[in-house]
Parts: C-alpha cells; structure tokens; sequence
C-alpha cells in the first residue's frame, strides 16, 4: 500500500472467510464477480480481476462493469481442473477522467485548447502500448492534431471520439492501483455437481439365502443400476471386520457365532484398512468390479472409515496412535446418542500424530490405486478439519479426479466448516425436511446464501443408518414422493436401495432405525423385484440425465401455489435454454389441487406468456396462458416434472 493509492475495494464477492477457504466449481461453470470499488472525489474509476490457473497456462485479465451505487461486476468461466486463483485491482484511469471531461465541456461549448494540450501526455503514454500499426499512426497523427491550432474543430472532434476512449480502455496505466489479495477456486470435473448413488451391502448381494455374497455376485448387478439410471454405487466398508466386541443382530452386544459383525468395524487377525473381507474376493475380483462398472457408466464409491475395531492390528503395532485408561482399556467409540463398543477412533492428539496422519494418508493412496476416485467418508466431523483439508488436497495433488462425500448429519457450522475443508459434496438436513416451508426455507439457504459457493448438496432419502420417521410405514406414495424431491430438489441424490425400494421400513420403536437392520445381518434381496417405486426411480433419474436444468441446484425458484400440500419449483441451466417445472405432492393419501403462478420476474418472462408443457413422466402436453394455472395431483402419481418451453 502506498500514499498515492486512492480507492477502497470492499465488499468481493464471492469470497470465503476473508480468503482463508477456496469457493468451488465444476469444469465449465460461470464465477460472478462483485465488489464495491470506490474514491475521493469524482474521478473514472476502472477495474479488472486478473485469472490465474496452476498451471500457468490458462490465465486472463477481465474489466469489470461499473454499475449503480459503487458496484463492479463481471464475470468469466472456469473451463480446467485444478486451483485457480483470482484479485481485483482498480485504480483512477486518468486519461478516461481527462477524456470525459474534454468531452462534457466541447458539449457545453467550451474551449478546451488547454485540455487538448494537457491530453497530448495521456496520448504519448499510449505510443509505448499499442502494436497495431494503423492504431499506432492514429495516435501519432493526433498528438500533432492537438498541437495545432489552426484545426482546433477536427481535433475537438477527435478528442471526444469513441475510437479514442476504446483505446485508453484498452491500453490502461494503472498508476497507484489498488489491488486485492488473492482468492482461490477449485475447480472439480462434472460429477462432483452431478450424481445419483445407489447403496447396497455387498455382502448381501448373493442369488442364494443364508450365503455371504461377492464382488462377482455383485458384478450380477450392475446392469440393473445401470438400467435404473445410478452412475454412482457405493459399498459400505469392504474389510475385515473385528471379532472383539462384535455387534450381533438389531445391535446387540452380545454376538452369536454366526454374526457377521458390522463392516465399520474394521480390522481384525485377517487385515486392516488395506485388505478386504475374504468372503467378499479377493483385490482382483474388487478391480473387476470396478473396471465392469465402469464400462456401464457407474463409478463404484468406496467407504472411508478412519476408526478400528479392537483387534485391528494398529492396536498392536501403533498402540502410541491410541488412548488407553491407566487400567489399560480403551474407551469406546461414541457419537451420541449412538454407541459403537466395537469400535475404538483414533487419537489425533497423540505424540505420534505425524505418523498416523501419513498412514491414513496412505490408506486413501492405496485405494486411489487401485482405481477408486470417490470416496464417501464416514464420520468425518469426529477428526480434525486441518487434518481434512491436508488429506483430501494430497489426495487430488496425485488424483484430481478424486471426488469426497462427506457423511456428517451434524451441527450446520460443522457440516459447513468441512465443505470449506475440500469435501466435494456433503450430506444434508433434507432427510428430515418434510413440510413445503422447512423444504423451501432449506433450499433457499442452500441456494441462495453464500453455501451456494462452496456446499455441495447430496440428498438422500434414507441411509443404512436412519430410517426417517416419514418412512416408517409408510406407503408407496410416500416413497416416491421423497425419491423424487430428492432427485429434482439437488442434483446430487442417493438411496439406500433394497430397502427402499421394498418398502422395508419397520423402525426400532422411538428411533429413526431400521428394524433388523443390515448393519447386523446378511440379508437376502429378491433384486428381479420391479414396482412403481423402482419404475418411477428409474424414469427421474433419466430425465435427471437427459435435463440441464436438473444437473445443477442452485438455479432454482420456488412457485406461487394456494395449497400447503402442494410444492412447486422451477430449475434451470446457465445458459437458461432448459426450462424444468417441477410440482410434487406432499400428500400421500389425498389428492391435491391449486392454482400455480410461475416465478416470471426471476425467469425474465411477461406475466401470462404461452408456455407448452411437457411431462416428462407421461409424456401428455398442456399449454398456459394464463398468470396462474391449475394443478392437482392424486397418490397413484404425486408429481409432475414438467419441460416449459416459451411459445
């Protein structure tokens, strides 16, 4: 900062934390630019952000556009991978203030044969700037212009001319310019914004009751997520699970011999966080998975679970990476209320910790390896956020393809705090958002706040771990109408599939738990079953595919509508040529009507124009005309996703 620099730059946007967190993107997405950018006196402001990429090879200078009440704006894409780093700079452009006010005055009838004398300065600066030839002789033609009296009127002429001002727009001197620090972006490849996941147990794939499945098992049923529209399939953890206080069936802890454990209780004599359960195959039968899956389209998500069973081998060979009592127990693992006594977590206050945080390190490496490039972490806000943001930016310094889901149904600055750590997407609070105000209110806080810029939403209707209240016995409507604002609501959805998809919600009386939950237990799935529930999956999660507008969250306005059991919204993409109305039914047991007014101001339509619908579920086509249409939807089929286009 030196004496002579005259403005303020304040209020840059967007922006994390002073700078501390990098906003996101995907490759290909827009970034707007904005700030208030103001000085002493009157004088012509200009101001540009200046682009770079890591690599050095993409980088770029943009002017911002000086709008109302001292705000700048602009904006540019992100078309690579990687870290991009952007600053405002603005300073007072002299030779614009001088051509504005030579400009004002030779209107006002003024003479200006001083001022001419005074711009010849500001023209030979740009003697030393410009390459182009015929602009070069322009200039030069106009310093002698200047000093000549006897052609006063053309010089005048001249002076104020647009060709002059894009010239001094164009080949600035930034004399005394103030400039921002640096901000950062990263920029992540399309799935980290569009997903549908699918999650089953692997052990429970197996054509045969009472057998324990495979991977190849699992190869069985690809196809069928495939068909069903999933490109996401995520296992639960696949290793060697502890025999030392092992969890029977419905969470006992009282194991009988033929318990399977539960697979976040990783480690025992077989291996650790390296090796895999052998009833499920071995690596090469994991890397086929992977290879089958992907040829279909799916990526397989991999379970990241940074804790031990009590027979892991870490507590012989690293017992300094743990906490034990003066008696020499460990405490078990807690996640109030939840209990896990066959789990013990890792003590990152330890001596050691240097050398826990590189074999952790090493785990993630390991699994990149093998051909994993997204990873859904599990409990990730019970370790530290440094030791998140050091783990997932080493991860991506050697496979930035790497994607992280974090799983933490936690407090909101919790949840926020590791998305600004790196996490590429992040569970959320939908799973208990139920009625149309606590669904709009959500969504505008995801869409509409600063979590926009860095908080990735995955909605998922149901997990492993809860079985909301809303779905405990619940119907089939129910079901579907979750699913579907799920997969309309965020761009990134998941399921917990089997269950879902038959309905098998029984709950543990007074919890959001599973009934014979398969945490416990091997279960056995009749996967040929096809129902309207898997139907209707299947149909969203293609329009999902086939529809910009749906690929993306944040571009969303909810809609007028006189029903409280009715939930209207439109999405669109960028470049808003992909219009997607989306009315669901809240109601699984009545039907519902109202009367539905579009958001035309935000859409930049007139009130009333013809719009054609196209539901994309039945395929039946409607036209509007009118400032508020009528709706009704019934239980056999609580939604509409509609296609607006402008007639």
């Amino acid at each position: 900062m030196t004496k002579q620099q005259r403005l303020i730059i304040e209020n840059v946007s967007p922006q994390l934390n002073f700078g501390l967190f990098f906003i996101k993107r995907v490759v290909n997405e827009v970034v707007n630019i904005s700030a208030d950018i103001f000085g002493d006196g009157h004088d012509v402001i200009q101001a540009e952000v200046e682009v770079n990429h890591v690599d050095n090879k993409h980088n770029f200078i943009l002017r911002l556009d000086h709008e109302v009440n001292d705000v700048f704006k602009g904006q540019f894409y992100v078309v690579h991978q990687g870290y991009y780093t952007y600053k405002l700079r603005a300073w007072v452009d002299h030779a614009l203030n001088w051509h504005h006010g030579i400009s004002a005055k030779i209107a006002a009838e003024t003479h200006v044969k001083s001022e001419l004398l005074e711009g010849v300065q500001y023209l030979e600066v740009l003697l030393d700037k410009i390459t182009k030839k015929e602009d070069l002789n322009f200039i030069q033609d106009l310093i002698k212009l200047f000093q000549n009296e006897n052609q006063y009127q053309e010089a005048c002429d001249h002076a104020k001319s647009d060709r002059l001002k894009r010239l001094f727009i164009d080949f600035p001197t930034k004399s005394f310019a103030t400039e921002t620090q640096d901000y950062q972006i990263y920029v992540d490849r399309d799935k980290a914004r569009f997903s549908t996941w699918y999650e089953f147990f692997p052990r429970s794939s197996s054509p045969k009751e009472a057998h324990h499945g495979t991977f190849k098992d699992s190869e069985q049923l690809l196809e069928r997520i495939a068909k069903m529209g999933f490109d996401t399939l995520y296992f639960p953890p696949i290793h060697p699970i502890g025999e030392k206080n092992r969890k029977g069936k419905n969470n006992t802890t009282q194991a009988q011999p033929d318990d399977c454990g539960v697979p976040w209780a990783i480690g025992s004599k077989l291996g650790g966080h390296k090796s895999i359960h052998p009833d499920l195959g071995t690596l090469d039968d994991f890397k086929s998975l992977i290879q089958k899956a992907k040829a279909l389209g799916i990526e397989v998500a991999m379970d990241l679970a940074f804790q031990a069973a009590p027979d892991h081998p870490y507590l012989t060979e690293h017992p300094e990476w743990f906490k034990f009592r003066p008696d020499g127990s460990i405490q078990y693992a807690k996640n109030p209320p939840k209990k896990y006594q066959d789990i013990v977590n890792f003590n990152f206050e330890c001596e050691a910790v240097d050398k826990l945080w590189d074999e952790l390190l090493s785990i993630g490496l390991y699994w990149a390896k093998q051909g994993i490039r997204v990873f859904r972490v599990d409990n990730p806000h019970t370790k530290p956020y440094r030791f998140w943001h050091w783990f997932i930016a080493e991860i991506k310094r050697k496979y930035p393809d790497t994607l992280f889901l974090s799983e933490a149904f936690s407090r909101p600055k919790v949840m926020q705090q590791l998305a600004k750590q790196g996490f590429s997407q992040s569970y959320t609070y939908f799973t208990w958002r139920v009625d149309k105000n606590e669904l709009i209110e959500y969504v505008n806080e995801l869409t509409k706040t600063s979590m926009k810029e860095y908080f990735r939403p995955n909605f998922w209707v149901n997990t492993p771990d809860i079985n909301p209240y809303h779905l405990q016995g619940a119907n089939e409507t129910m079901h579907v109408i979750r699913y579907a604002l799920a997969a309309t609501l965020s761009s990134n959805a998941g399921v917990y599939g089997p269950v879902f998809e038959q309905m098998l919600s029984e709950g543990v009386l007074g919890k959001e738990e599973y009934q014979n939950s398969e945490k416990y237990e091997i279960k056995h799935w009749d996967w040929s079953i096809e129902n309207k529930i898997t139907f209707l999956m299947s149909k969203i999660n293609h329009i999902r595919k086939s529809q910009p507008a749906l690929q993306q969250t944040n571009y969303i306005e909810f809609c007028g509508i006189e029903n409280e059991n009715l939930l209207g919204y439109v999405k669109w993409n960028e470049e808003k040529d992909n219009l997607i109305l989306g009315v669901v039914s809240l109601d699984a047991y009545y039907t519902q009507k109202g009367m539905l007014r579009l958001p035309y101001e935000v859409l930049g339509f007139n009130v009333g124009q013809h719009f054609r619908l196209t539901d994309l579920i039945t395929d039946n086509h409607y036209n509007w005309y009118d400032e508020w249409n009528y709706v009704e939807l019934n239980p056999s089929l609580p939604l509409h996703i509609f296609k607006l286009e402008l007639v």
